[in-house]
């Protein structure tokens, strides 16, 4: 069944429509018509199947058929990953989404290719969340994770919320494994942390100045093993493990 996303401040549960690129999509792309049922989610857990009622002036009118609400995911985890160059941000995004990240945050580091002006940084963020929404209504992921504008290591830091367990991805010596990590924090709190931020750098790892800045913040860095990946896969193999371990 199709999905389509209304924003939570357009969604009445009683009175359900599509307009603007959701309902171009149906109509002009998927050549939806009265009659046919799809589903509709608001990204803060609640679906519903609908039935289409009529198709007028760039507005599709629903009915409600039957509801669903799915609760929040057991751990939020926020990636903090510095943007690597070319569109590999685009498929971390979509990744993240679809493994289960709750929150992604674009960090500017010290060796980022990537430089923005603040009207492209919020472009940026613009795409990227849109390619999030795109990613929550293909892997039928009803809480849509929030990409945060690109900042720089130090304003992320400032503005960050707290989280039971906070990481960073790191090529240093005493970098530890991530499964001891969350070994040690079963035996320390008795059970598995309810938050976890995961910071992954760019491509040359972050600074010596990142890392600790990331350190003074109660960051623990961690290894990922004897090959060095690229920004793209370290992000996803840090997310996988994250999502087998708290998500299941």
């Amino acid at each position: 069944m199709q999905r389509f996303y209304i924003a939570p401040e357009n969604w009445n549960r009683d009175a359900l429509s599509l307009a603007g690129a959701e309902a171009h999509h149906a109509c002009h792309v998927l050549r939806l018509q009265e009659g046919h049922r799809i589903a509709v989610f608001n990204g803060r857990g609640h679906e519903i199947t609908v039935e289409i009622v009529s198709v007028e002036r760039g507005r599709i009118q629903l009915r409600k058929l039957t509801e669903a609400r799915t609760p929040p995911l057991r751990c939020r985890i926020t990636l903090a990953q510095a943007i690597p160059k070319g569109k590999n941000m685009d498929l971390i995004v979509q990744k993240a989404v679809e493994i289960g990240a709750s929150e992604i945050a674009p960090l500017l580091s010290d060796r980022t290719v990537v430089t923005l002006s603040d009207e492209t940084a919020a472009q940026k963020q613009q795409k990227w969340q849109q390619i999030a929404i795109e990613a929550a209504k293909q892997s039928g992921q009803n809480w849509l994770p929030h990409v945060f504008p690109p900042k720089k290591a130090r304003d992320f830091f400032a503005g960050a919320a707290p989280h039971d367990l906070q990481l960073i991805g790191s090529l240093q010596s005493d970098a530890v494994h991530l499964k001891k990590v969350l070994a040690e924090y079963r035996g320390e709190h008795g059970g598995r942390p309810g938050s976890v931020l995961m910071c992954i750098g760019p491509e040359g790892d972050f600074t010596p100045a990142e890392l600790n800045l990331a350190r003074s913040h109660g960051c623990r860095p961690i290894t990922l093993g004897p090959i060095i990946l690229r920004a793209e896969t370290a992000a996803i193999y840090c997310l996988s493990i994250l999502s087998y371990e708290l998500l299941t």
